[in-house]
């Protein structure tokens, strides 16, 4: 940046971003210095070749089909979990509920996921994906059947899924969970676990395939844990299921050493967009969207029958700010982006502010040292030397009222400037 008044402006987020990365070297696990950008495009463009679906700005990609929730979940319109409690039989050492509010209560308390989701009805909320998760939900398998039966009745025709281990699933309960409405299981198969651990699940999964319409699994992908998952893709196909989701790893900001130990790293560069996300998962550890889009290509080089689905962390991002953001009323500078659902704004610094207001005729709104205006009006700017910042924002409802709250500046000019791949 040439600009001195842009640069000053730009270093407030760079000192930002610094702050954030010393949070996390503070919790005990290092920054890949390593981004893997090249290998990650190469990747990529193979998948594109064989045939694999991009959605969602490239962060969801999925060979062969894709389960109806994950497409809501994109922007999260219709969607609702609940959970009787986050109590677990499992201790999962990357597991990221201890991130949740009041996590130690509601590992030994019990909600009524049942009585909320007639409180949702009551209050008129239109609901087309209903899912039950913990914790274990099956720990409380009494429960778990009446939420799904009060799904199928005050929400007809809903979509309705539920988030399970697999240890307590047996014929009786699987049979009761299918006569309340259930449509779709997902299991968690563990990599390690060991061969017999997930023969264990692999029985259940086969089970449940008698009695669930779509069963699937959906798990982590940990870093050198390839031949393991490649042989539950193919245990899978063999069984007929409907498919994999395959979830990109992340670090919880917790049990640093048992990441440490594994030789796991955080993900050089963990988010797009810097911000207090609601999904708890954490922080990607480096290699696993690798190893996620080689399954991927493996998938489709062995013509496999499931749907297998690649899920980044960045694609369970983006329906939060899709409901943060859309519909809201917003200054007449900031332009609502379909590519990554964040608001847009255009801005020029220091000696720029008088050219650019005589060039667009003195549209834009004036602040201390900068012009803001609508990114539409860049190209209007083309042939003049200018460097343009884009900001990126999101609205967020506090005490004092409604902002438009700038999470970072990118940096453009006029005739490179591409609303495509800019906004």
């Amino acid at each position: 940046m040439q600009n001195p008044l842009f640069r000053a402006y730009a270093e407030g987020y760079v000192q930002i971003y610094e702050e954030f990365t010393d949070q996390v070297r503070q919790t005990g696990l290092p920054f890949d210095p390593e981004g893997y950008e090249a290998e990650i495009a190469t990747r990529r463009d193979a998948l594109r070749a064989k045939g694999a679906i991009f959605r969602n700005n490239g962060h969801s990609i999925y060979a062969g089909r894709i389960s109806p929730a994950c497409v809501a979940c994109q922007k999260g319109v219709g969607s609702a979990t609940f959970y009787t409690s986050l109590k677990c039989h499992r201790n999962c050492f990357y597991c990221f509920n201890p991130n949740q509010e009041d996590y130690s209560l509601q590992t030994q308390t019990q909600r009524d996921p049942a009585a909320e989701l007639r409180e949702l009805s009551d209050q008129g909320f239109q609901v087309s994906h209903l899912a039950l998760t913990g914790g274990e939900p099956l720990l409380y398998p009494k429960e778990a059947c009446g939420f799904f039966a009060t799904a199928r009745e005050r929400f007809p025709g809903a979509h309705t899924r539920l988030y399970t281990a697999g240890d307590h699933v047996n014929r009786d309960l699987l049979r009761r969970l299918r006569d309340a409405g259930l449509t779709e299981i997902r299991f968690s198969v563990r990599a390690h676990d060991g061969a017999h651990g997930r023969r264990h699940t692999y029985d259940r999964i086969a089970l449940a395939k008698e009695y669930i319409p779509a069963v699937m699994v959906e798990t982590p992908v940990l870093p050198g844990t390839i031949d393991i998952m490649k042989e539950m893709l193919l245990e899978l196909d063999h069984m007929h299921v409907f498919g994999a989701n395959l979830l990109e790893f992340c670090f919880p900001f917790h049990n640093a050493e048992a990441f440490r130990k594994r030789g796991y790293l955080v993900k050089h560069r963990p988010y797009e967009t810097l911000y207090d996300y609601w999904y708890a998962g954490g922080l990607p550890v480096s290699r696993s969207e690798l190893d996620c889009l080689e399954l991927l290509e493996f998938t489709l080089d062995k013509g496999l029958g499931i749907g297998v689905h690649y899920c980044s962390l960045e694609n369970k991002h983006t329906g939060q700010v899709y409901l943060q953001n859309w519909g809201q009323s917003v200054p007449p500078t900031a332009a609502f982006s379909e590519r990554d659902y964040f608001f847009k704004v255009a801005k020029v610094f220091g000696d720029d502010v008088s050219l650019v207001q005589a060039a667009l005729d003195g549209a834009g709104e004036p602040y201390a040292g900068y012009l803001e205006f609508h990114p539409a009006l860049i190209e209007r700017l083309r042939g003049m030397n200018l460097e343009v910042g884009i900001g990126t924002c999101v609205v967020e409802h506090r005490p004092e009222g409604q902002v438009l709250r700038e999470l970072k500046i990118g940096l453009t000019r006029p005739e490179l400037f591409d609303p495509a791949v800019d906004l």
